[in-house]
C-alpha cells in the first residue's frame, strides 16, 4: 500500500514538496489547498498597481505528477488518529504531513489597520488596491519599511506618477542593507518622488489618514499595510508544539519535535540555520525548506536518516519598480555587504530569480539544487 501524505498548503514550501514527493510512485500525494491557483506572493505588489500576472493553475502546474489537489481549507488536524479535516467536511488520513500553511499579513495590532488599510497579502486584496488606486485616490501611505513596503512603494510610484506616495516605517530605512545599498534605495525613492518618515510608529489607522506615537495625524486617501505576519492557528489548535506566534517548532529535520509524522516547512515553521540562528519568513526560505522536505520523508521511508537541514543566505532582492532593483549580496547569516547590483542590470536578475521560482515548481528536480 502507498504511503500516505498530505501537504497542507501549496505555496512555494508546499507545493515543491508536493511535487518533489509525488515523484515517487509508492507515494500517494494529497494537497490541501484553498485556491486552484499557484499565488506569485513576490508578484502581488505588481498586481496591486493593475499589471497583469501569469496565471498558474496548479493541476497545470502538476502535469504528469500524480497529485491529488483538493481545493478547500484544512480547519483541523486529529495527529492522534493522523486526519485532517476541511471546512469542505473531508476527512482525509495521512501516514506523513507536511505542514506547509504559510503566512497572512498582520493588521490586528494596530486600532483600525483591519477595518481601513488596503494589503497585498494575496490575489484578492491585491485587486482591491489596484481597483482603488484606479479610482484616484491620489495620496497613498504605505506603512512598513521592509521588502513588501519597498517594492510595494515603488510599483505605485512608477506606475501611478500622479499618486502622492509615503512610506512610514518604525525602524531606520534600509537597515538591512549595506552603506550602498541604502544609498540606492534612497536615490530611486527620491527620483520617484517616494517622502519616507522612518523611525515612527502608527497606533490608529482611520478612513482618511493616520496617527503617529507623537499624535500626528497624516492625512491620507488609502493605507496600504505591509508590516508584520501571523501564520494560522490550525497547528496549535490541534496541539502541535508551537512557538509563542503560533508557528510549528521543527528539529534540524524539520521534523516537528512533539509529532514525528509531521513536517513543518516554509512560514509556518520555526527554521532555522546550522548555527541556530532563526531564519525570516521568505521565499529564499521557503523554496529550499520545501525541496529539503521531500528529501527528508523519503530517505526516511528508505529506512535512512536524513541530513540535518542547513541553508545559507545569498542575496537579498528587492525590485524598484519595473526598471530599477536593488541586489544586495550577504553573507550567510543574512548581514550586508557592500557588494550590490543596481538599475536595469539588477532588474533583469531580480526579474531571473522570480521566474526560477516558478520554474522549479514546474521541474522539481530542478529544486534538489536548493536542498
Amino acid at each position: 500500500m502507498a504511503t500516505r501524505i498530505v501537504v497542507i498548503g501549496a505555496g512555494y514550501s508546499g507545493w515543491i514538496a508536493a511535487r518533489s514527493l509525488a515523484r515517487h510512485r509508492d507515494l500517494a500525494v494529497t494537497v490541501v489547498n484553498p485556491s486552484d491557483r499557484f499565488t506569485e506572493r513576490v508578484r502581488l505588489h505588481q498586481l496591486a498597481t493593475g499589471q497583469p500576472t501569469r496565471d498558474l493553475p496548479l493541476r497545470e502546474l502538476a502535469r504528469g505528477a500524480q497529485v491529488r489537489l483538493v481545493v478547500d481549507t484544512a480547519t483541523a488536524l486529529d495527529p492522534e488518529r493522523r486526519r485532517v479535516r476541511t471546512a469542505g467536511g473531508a476527512d482525509l488520513p495521512y501516514d506523513q504531513l507536511v505542514y506547509a500553511a504559510g503566512s497572512v499579513g498582520d493588521r490586528s495590532a494596530v486600532p483600525g489597520a483591519a477595518e481601513h488599510a488596503f494589503s497585498v497579502d494575496d490575489t484578492a486584496s491585491a485587486r482591491r488596491l489596484a481597483r482603488r488606486l484606479r479610482s484616484g485616490s491620489g495620496d497613498v501611505t504605505v506603512v512598513g519599511g521592509g521588502l513588501t513596503g519597498v517594492e510595494t512603494a515603488t510599483e505605485i510610484a512608477e506606475s501611478f506618477p500622479g499618486h502622492t506616495v509615503r512610506l512610514v516605517t518604525d525602524g531606520a530605512f534600509g537597515a538591512a542593507l549595506s552603506d550602498r545599498g541604502r544609498r540606492h534605495l534612497r536615490t530611486a525613492f527620491t527620483r520617484l518622488g517616494i517622502d519616507v518618515l522612518d523611525e515612527v510608529r502608527v497606533t490608529e489607522v482611520h478612513t482618511d489618514g493616520l496617527t503617529l506615537t507623537d499624535g500626528t495625524v497624516l492625512p491620507t486617501g488609502t493605507v496600504v499595510w505591509t508590516t508584520g505576519f501571523r501564520v494560522p492557528d490550525l497547528a496549535a489548535r490541534s496541539g502541535l508544539a508551537v512557538d509563542d506566534a503560533g508557528r510549528l517548532i521543527v528539529d534540524s529535520t524539520v521534523r516537528s519535535v512533539s509529532h514525528p509524522e509531521v513536517h513543518g516547512v516554509g512560514d509556518a515553521a520555526v527554521l532555522r540555520a546550522g548555527d541556530g540562528r532563526p531564519l525570516r519568513m521568505a521565499c529564499a526560505t521557503g523554496l529550499p525548506s520545501g525541496a529539503y522536505v521531500a528529501n527528508a520523508i523519503t530517505a526516511r521511508l528508505r529506512g535512512e536518516s536524513p541530513r540535518p537541514w542547513r541553508f545559507r543566505y545569498v542575496t537579498r532582492c528587492i525590485s524598484l519598480g519595473r526598471r530599477d532593483a536593488l541586489v544586495q549580496a550577504v553573507r550567510a547569516d543574512d548581514t550586508p555587504i557592500e557588494a550590490v547590483l543596481t538599475g536595469r542590470a539588477g532588474a533583469v536578475v531580480k526579474e531571473a530569480i522570480v521566474r526560477g521560482t516558478v520554474l522549479v515548481q514546474r521541474h522539481p528536480r530542478w529544486a534538489s539544487a536548493l536542498a
